[in-house]
């Protein structure tokens, strides 16, 4: 098939782009957008992601405000029509890297939207993702993330939410490659030798793309049970990593360091408060204050899960001829809870990870902005700086 794509050349096989090297379902490529704001608490999340080996498209696009979390999500085959668009969702690269619009026409979840996604800072090419089990690559991706300015509208069932530049901001990543094995489409345990350990693993993820004003940046701390930052056999491996702009191009501080202190809620895992510290490669030193607005939102309904369909599929499986469209809505207000996904899998103590965040940033020579991020907090198994078992 001859995708609008093979009129470029871009080529990096003997093949049209719409056959990929890599035949493993969990093959895919796509794009992750947040539009947030500190100050009218509202997070807006919206993905799209194609599967060329299941030859699916799809994607979600959803609002978390005052912990009510609505989310719509969407699917089709994908060759039949290679274009950005499923349904009632439209994606449009008006200039790379610079301005993308995301539109949602109506639909029966009752959330539209037009958003113009504007780059505040170049795109960060993350470290190669790479993990491995019994020697097979699980994860082999490549990711840059970038952070942003957004303007335009959202409605939730008739109530209209004004994007103001001024202090809506924006988070956005591009990855492509193997990620991880997901359910359904991921090959039974009881047919497959015990996972083998090979490496270190990770036990924390923190995670930030921020605006504030004219300052943006990207960072990534990862640390292993220890509190260690080491390189990790894990889909998320790279120990640290991040950059920080003041405008597009007049100011650039590549990061070499960071360190943390995180507190959590009593009893919890949940983000109560951080305060990081990171270097940059001239040696100087900037601090940020990190304060949660709020509940986090919860990635148990975009779609990446088996049983995040209401068929209890995922976004790599096929839930019908033509575009299939379904929505929900829950309340997220109280964390941890237990949620069921639709295949019946049960979610004890589910909390989420993805915040809203008030940041402040202090430059070495002084300056300060106050402004709103995308926040990642993933503390997975034991932890010994926080003292988690």
């Amino acid at each position: 098939m001859l995708s609008p794509f093979d009129e470029l050349p871009v080529h990096q096989t003997p093949y049209p782009l719409s056959v990929v090297a890599n035949t493993d379902n969990g093959f895919d490529d796509g794009y992750w957008f947040g539009a947030f704001s500190a100050e009218d608490r509202v997070f807006c999340f919206s993905g799209l992601r194609i599967n060329p080996n299941t030859d699916m498209v799809g994607g979600y696009f959803g609002v978390m405000r005052d912990g009510i979390q609505r989310t719509l999500r969407f699917s089709r085959t994908w060759r039949d029509d290679p274009a950005l668009t499923v349904g009632p969702y439209r994606l449009e690269v008006v200039e790379p890297y610079r301005h993308l619009r995301i539109t949602v026409a109506d639909n029966p979840s009752g959330l539209t939207a037009e958003l113009n996604w504007r780059g505040l800072a170049p795109a960060f090419l993350e470290a190669h993702h790479l993990a491995t089990n019994r020697g097979r690559p699980t994860t082999d991706q490549t990711r840059y993330s970038q952070p942003g300015v957004v303007d335009g509208w959202i409605d939730v069932a008739g109530d209209r939410v004004e994007v103001d530049p001024a202090h809506w901001y924006g988070s956005r990543d591009h990855s492509w490659g193997v990620y991880f094995d997901r359910p359904p489409l991921a090959a039974d345990p009881r047919w497959l030798p015990p996972p083998r350990p090979e490496g270190v693993r990770r036990a924390l993820r923190f995670w930030t793309l921020f605006g504030a004003g004219d300052l943006a940046g990207f960072y990534a701390i990862h640390e292993d049970p220890a509190g260690r930052q080491v390189p990790m056999n894990d889909t998320f491996g790279t120990p640290f990593e991040g950059q920080l702009s003041v405008g597009w191009d007049k100011e650039v501080y590549p990061l070499v360091a960071g360190r943390h202190e995180l507190t959590v809620v009593p009893g919890t895992r949940l983000l109560a408060r951080g305060r990081v510290v990171l270097t940059d490669a001239d040696g100087g030193t900037w601090t940020q204050d990190v304060e949660p607005v709020g509940v986090p939102w919860v990635t148990s309904t975009i779609g990446y899960q088996g049983g995040s369909w209401k068929d209890g599929g995922s976004m790599r499986t096929y839930h019908g001829p033509g575009v299939q469209v379904e929505w929900d809505e829950f309340d997220f207000s109280r964390q941890p809870l237990d949620h069921t996904q639709y295949n019946g899998t049960v979610q004890r103590g589910l909390h989420g990870k993805e915040y809203l965040s008030r940041i402040t940033t202090t430059a070495p020579d002084g300056r300060q902005w106050t402004g709103a991020g995308h926040t990642e907090l993933f503390l997975d198994g034991p932890y010994a700086p926080l003292g988690l078992e």
